[in-house]
């Protein structure tokens, strides 16, 4: 049996998401032939190329023709106009981006080669130098101060993304609305409890991206010709994508089986009840993919019944009909053959030990077709989009599982199983001899201290030389000793949640941790030459004005001690899985009905009695954030970020000299 693993769009651009690298080295570790594809990567570098545009600029004569070109969006018409050169350009560009070229660079920074549609507006404001005051963001100085910082390949990058960026604005605008570089229809999926538009999506003419994402489908199939394929979408934002991938190997290659899992699935498909979901998968398995693959295998070899499956749906009965029922959704099984309903079959087995998974491949990828972009100077932000990171988990789950704001009930945070060190640092080994690249990135949910501590010892033992950086949480356990081992053994960057920057906040959190105490972690790090990122959150219940002043204030204290160099605030999110979700009355908050559906679940709205407009605070968090991550604003008083937004707001109760205290540790 050959077992195909896709990748669908979208995902990332720089480095393969890991999901199909891990299963594929599991599946090889136990003797299976097992190949994988990233058609994410493949579909984006399709349509950036010459013949790819060709065909954007067709649907853009298509998009103007049949409106006005005064309602034409002036992304769409810039490109019309500048076509000749986007053709010239795009290759040579996306070989930059390759790393393939990189005399080219001084071509690109010279600001002469590309053409620059609305996406460099900013930077047009950024660079300006009209002798006037710069405006009150601080943009004047902010890449008077970056450009200062890089150099010209640096430069060139954040340019030619740019350049990018426009290119995708008119790909949404003239070809296909729902598409991004990082999702694509996300919409259809996110929280969505009917299947109907989602169907309605699959069973609407076919887009110029549906038409090249099923070729690629089809070559990838006959290249490999699986038995098996299985698709992992990690996000809402990949499902669409994942759908249109099935129906096409069902339309061309029925005998195929397919399998659906992933992030999406074990967080939003856990009661799913949706037979057509299996007009375009016979199987969806839940949490880690591994014991559930076997089991799966196994069945199709015809060596284990179907009552013996492991975590998977699979319909009983007929095919039903792919066309979208009305809206709303009839009551479950109208349309449908009453003997056709899903069934969830769970038959106990163990799942196969963190240390047993076997070390992750990327054979088959091509790895030196990633595109490194730079859409943030910062630079620590930078590295999610920036340069190829083999990926690496230290264990599976989280050790602290008590944050009332994650989906402490779920597997991949409940279930914690580590991996030894020397079994870590054989993976990395593994992986270095297979790619050649020594970068990694840590995707645990939050990385144990005591393992970190044992893998920056096992990896200096070994005088095994890598770059690595990774989540945690800002526990005590970090200290300057230990901050200094990490470094000295390649970590160059820590990210972890200090999330609403509030004592009393972070305790109904049941964080585990203070301001005064990720002050001083996050410090250690900093003082060990190691980059710090800070998740942020906004609108958690409770949350007063005078919440989220101050947290303003711990975090401009922070920036301006030097402890974070980077951070990002997100909207909180109240989801089925989560304490605040399943005992919202501990919170002080309603949860509001969810929508009865059989497909999709997840968020969960809820009535918060502040009665806060948090979107409008969380545009004044994000725009003092980005000065702060450029060097800037720190001086300004925290107020003064809200009085565009929200007018007046309380003066902040936090002492100016907090943070400075608590490094003293006073």
């Amino acid at each position: 049996m050959k077992i195909l693993s896709l990748i669908p769009p979208m995902t990332q651009l720089n480095t393969p998401y890991p999901s199909t690298a891990y299963i594929t080295g599991f599946l090889r570790s136990r003797g299976f032939t097992a190949v994988q594809e990233d058609l994410a990567l493949a579909l984006v570098l399709g349509l950036l190329s010459k013949k790819g545009l060709d065909r954007v600029y067709a649907a853009c004569e298509v998009s103007i023709a049949s409106k006005s070109a005064t309602n034409s969006h002036s992304a769409v018409l810039y490109f019309v106009q500048h076509f000749e050169r986007y053709r010239a350009t795009i290759e040579p560009t996306i070989r930059f981006l390759q790393g393939g070229d990189s005399t080219l660079a001084h071509r690109i920074a010279g600001r002469e080669f590309l053409p620059e549609g609305l996406r460099f507006a900013p930077l047009e404001a950024y660079i300006a130098d009209d002798g006037e005051d710069e405006d009150e963001d601080g943009a004047g100085d902010t890449l008077a101060w970056a450009f200062g910082a890089l150099g010209t390949q640096d430069r060139a990058r954040h340019i030619a993304t740019l350049y990018l960026n426009d290119i995708a604005d008119v790909i949404k605008h003239a070809v296909d609305n729902r598409f991004e570089f990082v999702r694509y229809g996300e919409s259809l999926a996110a929280s969505q409890p009917h299947f109907d538009p989602l169907a309605t999506a699959l069973a609407a003419p076919k887009t110029l991206l549906d038409t090249m994402l099923e070729a690629l489908t089809l070559e990838a199939i006959e290249r490999h010709q699986p038995s098996l394929v299985l698709v992992s979408v990690p996000f809402p934002g990949a499902v669409y994508a994942a759908f249109r991938i099935a129906q096409t190997i069902k339309a061309h290659h029925p005998q195929i089986r397919l399998s659906l899992g992933g992030g999406f699935v074990n967080t939003e498909l856990r009661e799913l009840g949706e037979p057509r979901v299996f007009d375009y998968f016979d199987y969806v398995t839940l949490d880690s993919g591994e014991r559930p693959l076997l089991a799966l295998i196994e069945h199709l070899q015809g060596k284990r019944g179907v009552q013996r499956l492991v975590r998977t749906f699979h319909r009983i009965g007929g095919v039903t009909d792919i066309h979208p029922h009305p809206s709303p959704l009839p009551p479950a099984g109208e349309g449908i053959k009453p003997s056709c309903f899903v069934k969830y079959t769970n038959f106990a087995e163990p799942d196969i030990a963190f240390d047993e998974v076997g070390t992750p491949t990327w054979d088959g990828l091509p790895l030196n077709k990633y595109l490194s972009l730079l859409d943030m100077l910062n630079p620590m932000h930078r590295l999610w989009s920036d340069g190829r990171w083999n990926k690496l988990t230290v264990a599976h789950g989280c050790y602290w599982k008590k944050c009332s704001f994650c989906d402490v009930s779920l597997d991949y945070i409940s279930r914690y199983d580590a991996a030894s060190a020397i079994t870590l640092v054989d993976r990395v080994q593994q992986i270095v001899a297979e790619t050649g690249q020594t970068g990694f990135h840590l995707v645990d949910e939050a990385a144990p201290p005591k393992s970190l501590k044992a893998f920056a010892a096992e990896l200096q033992a070994r005088d095994v030389q890598i770059s690595w950086w990774g989540n945690v949480r800002f526990e005590k356990t970090f200290t300057p000793e230990l901050a200094l081992l990490m470094a000295d053994s390649g970590c160059i960057a820590i990210s972890g949640g200090l999330e609403v920057a509030s004592d009393r906040l972070l305790n109904l959190m049941k964080k585990g941790v203070s301001v005064a105490q990720v002050a001083r972690v996050t410090k250690a790090f900093s003082d060990a030459g190691i980059l710090v990122h800070a998740y942020l959150m906004y609108g958690f219940p409770t949350q007063t004005v005078q919440d989220t002043v101050d947290a303003l204030e711990y975090v401009r204290q922070l920036f301006e001690a030097g402890c974070i160099q980077s951070g990002f605030f997100h909207r909180f999110t109240c989801t089925v899985h989560s304490p605040v979700g399943l005992n919202p009355q501990d919170y002080g908050v309603t949860l509001l009905p969810l929508e009865k559906g059989l497909f999709a679940k997840n968020d969960v709205q809820f009535v918060d009695p502040t009665g806060i407009d948090h979107a409008l605070l969380g545009l004044a968090l994000n725009k003092a954030l980005y000065n702060y991550m450029h060097g800037m604003g720190t001086d300004t008083p925290v107020r003064a970020w809200f009085k565009e937004f929200v007018g007046s707001v309380p003066k902040t109760t936090v002492k100016k000299d907090f943070v400075a205290r608590a490094l003293a540790g006073m």
